[in-house]
């Protein structure tokens, strides 16, 4: 293993292409490359770019890798597409729209399929970016398969979080309904040369001020046309502007602390309900919910007996 973790640190894409397949498929090899790998994550900038489907999205992460690249930077990419109901690999494949950095060494493009998962993620992405850090990229963009109301889950992953809009793509009231304005630390108004920009722009600000939260950082707007390019500088600009600004206030460790906190939160929720499922099909089980169904028992009590058997199988230590 101690090979493996070598070469990827050598940024070998070979491996790092394999490694992100264990952990795509669930490979038991995936754990033990994880837990070497872990020591040296962690210092990778991690940019999310959300949005509506056909808001220009994978356009718009092609022209910052270029703005990445003339600064020195190495990138990695996560394009996290619609899994194909025939391959169950990513159906739309972000790299045939990134194709001019395809022989970049400095450049590594995935693109995962969502996989019937929620959110806006693939599963299988937060440890696919830790791979790459591991791999010496100092940026990370990861792109959502297209964000709708209850498809949050970047903010859980990113540092910087960019929400792009359209002009024309429906009342702006709607796109920031359930949360989703605020997991954007800044907006990018993506196909700013079409009619309608300065109402969104002025929708996007009148939200902004009643949403007015007591943060010292205010969510820049950017107008951008990704297809020439025009507006990537500032949007280049004000991403490295909250990236400072996170470190400089402390919020950097907080966000990164409270991230942590959340995955092993949902590995001990994923793990419990493996163990509780197993019980599921115990006999005894079944006779429980018999008698809950003929009102010999009260829901709680059984699920606090099985919960505490649980506890008694796995010991008071891990």
């Amino acid at each position: 293993m101690q090979d493996w973790v070598d070469r990827i640190r050598q940024g070998e894409r070979r491996k790092v292409a394999r490694a992100i397949s264990w952990i795509e498929n669930g490979d038991e090899r995936r754990e033990p490359l994880l837990k070497a790998l872990f020591p040296y994550t962690g210092k990778a900038c991690l940019i999310g770019v959300t949005g509506a489907p056909g808001a220009g999205k994978s356009t718009l992460v092609d022209e910052l890798v270029s703005q990445a690249r003339k600064r020195g930077k190495k990138v990695g990419v996560i394009a996290v597409d619609p899994t194909s109901p025939f391959t169950g690999g990513a159906l739309l494949g972000d790299r045939v729209r990134m194709t001019r950095h395809a022989l970049d060494a400095g450049v590594y493009i995935r693109s995962m399929g969502t996989r019937g998962h929620l959110g806006g993620l693939a599963r299988a992405a937060k440890e696919a970016t830790r791979v790459l850090d591991a791999a010496g990229m100092d940026v990370i963009f990861i792109e959502t398969v297209g964000v709708g109301q209850s498809e949050i889950d970047i903010m859980h992953l990113a540092d910087t979080v960019a929400l792009v809009l359209t002009p024309g793509s429906g009342d702006a009231v709607q796109v920031f309904k359930a949360g989703i304005m605020e997991t954007a630390d800044l907006f990018v108004i993506n196909k700013a040369d079409m009619d309608g920009t300065k109402k969104l722009v002025h929708d996007v600000e009148e939200m902004l001020h009643l949403a007015k939260s007591e943060a010292s950082w205010h969510p820049p707007i950017c107008e951008t046309i990704s297809k020439d390019g025009r507006g990537m500088e500032e949007l280049w600009t004000e991403l490295t502007s909250h990236l400072a600004y996170l470190k400089e206030s402390g919020e950097w460790e907080t966000r990164r602390f409270a991230r942590l906190r959340r995955e092993v939160q949902e590995i001990m929720g994923e793990e419990l309900s493996r163990r509780l499922q197993e019980h599921v099909k115990d006999p005894a089980f079944q006779r429980d919910l018999d008698e809950v169904q003929a009102r010999e028992q009260v829901p709680h009590e059984v699920a606090r007996r099985w919960l505490a058997r649980l506890a008694v199988e796995g010991g008071d230590t891990p």
